[in-house]
C-alpha cells in the first residue's frame, strides 16, 4: 500500500462527505500504466472504457494493479448495461461512472444493478470483489452495500428535465457534469458558454437539494475554485495520454534549449 488517505475502503464515504478529491482518466490498456498512476498521490483513477479500447482482460489487469496499490478505480462503462456494470464490479472497482444517465428510469436501473438483491446485481462469492471465495455471503453483501460507489454523468438536456428525480434516486451516490456532451448537445462551441454553465448549475443545484455529491471534469486547475463554490467537490483532470505528450514535448523542449 502506498498510501492509506486514498484507500479503496473509505472512498464512497469521503465522497459522500464532500472531500475534495481529484484523478484522472486512464485512456490507455496498460495494466502497467494502471501500476504507475497508482503509486502517484490522486485520489482515483477513471479507466474509461466508453472511449478507450479495453476488453475484459485489459480492465481487469488495470483494477487489479490499482487495487494492490490500495488506488481507488472507477470504470466509465460504454452504456451502463447490467453486464457492463456486473463485469466492472466483479472484476474489483470500487465504483462505476455512468454515461448518459438522461431520465429516472435509467437512473433507477443503474443503481439496481450495481447492488445486490432481488433484480439486481447477480450475486457471485468467487470473484476480485469477493476475495476469490474468502469472504461470508454477509460480509460481500456489506461491502458492496458500504463501499460500490454509482456516479451518473448528466450531459443530456434530457437529464436537465429530471435532473431533480434522477437526483433523489436512492442508490446513486454523485452526480457527474458531462460539460463537453453538453456543449454539443447545446450547439454550443465552448464549455464556458453561459447556456452550459447554466446548465451545469442547474445540475449542482439538484445535487445540493438532494444531498448529493457532484463531479465534474475540467481542462485546468485554475477552474477548480468557480466549481468548488458551485458544491463540486470531486475533479478529474488530464489523462495518461495527456501525461505523455506533455512530458515528451517538456523532455524536447529542454533539449533544444540545450542546443
Amino acid at each position: 500500500m502506498y498510501k492509506s488517505e486514498s484507500s479503496v475502503s473509505t472512498f464512497r464515504s469521503r465522497l459522500r462527505s464532500r472531500k475534495l478529491l481529484a484523478g484522472t482518466f486512464v485512456k490507455t490498456p496498460s495494466m502497467m500504466l494502471a501500476e504507475i498512476l497508482s503509486a502517484t498521490d490522486l485520489d482515483l483513477l477513471c479507466f474509461d472504457t466508453e472511449h478507450s479500447p479495453y476488453d475484459r482482460r485489459d480492465l481487469d489487469a488495470s483494477i487489479f494493479a490499482s487495487r494492490a496499490a490500495d488506488m481507488p478505480s472507477i470504470v466509465r462503462v460504454p452504456t451502463g448495461s447490467p453486464e457492463q456494470l456486473a463485469n466492472a464490479l466483479d472484476c474489483g472497482a470500487t465504483g462505476v461512472l455512468v454515461p448518459h444517465v438522461d431520465s429516472l428510469e435509467k437512473a433507477q436501473s443503474v443503481a439496481k444493478s450495481c447492488r445486490y438483491g432481488e433484480g439486481g446485481r447477480g450475486f457471485a462469492g468467487s470473484p476480485r470483489s469477493a476475495d476469490y471465495g474468502t469472504r461470508s455471503i454477509a460480509e460481500i453483501v456489506a461491502l458492496n452495500r458500504d463501499e460500490t460507489t454509482v456516479i451518473a454523468q448528466i450531459e443530456d438536456p434530457a437529464a436537465l428535465t429530471e435532473i431533480d428525480r434522477i437526483a433523489a434516486v436512492e442508490g446513486i451516490d454523485c452526480l457527474f457534469i458531462g460539460m463537453m456532451d453538453l456543449t454539443v448537445a447545446l450547439r454550443e462551441e465552448s464549455a464556458t458558454a453561459p447556456a452550459v454553465v447554466e446548465a451545469a448549475n442547474r445540475i449542482c443545484r439538484a445535487a445540493g437539494k438532494a444531498d448529493v455529491p457532484v463531479g465534474i471534469f475540467v481542462p485546468s486547475v485554475s477552474q477548480i475554485p468557480f466549481w468548488k463554490e458551485q458544491g463540486v467537490s470531486l475533479f478529474l483532470l488530464s489523462s495518461d495520454h495527456a501525461f505523455i505528450r506533455q512530458g515528451a514535448n517538456a523532455l524536447a523542449g529542454s533539449v533544444a534549449a540545450a542546443d
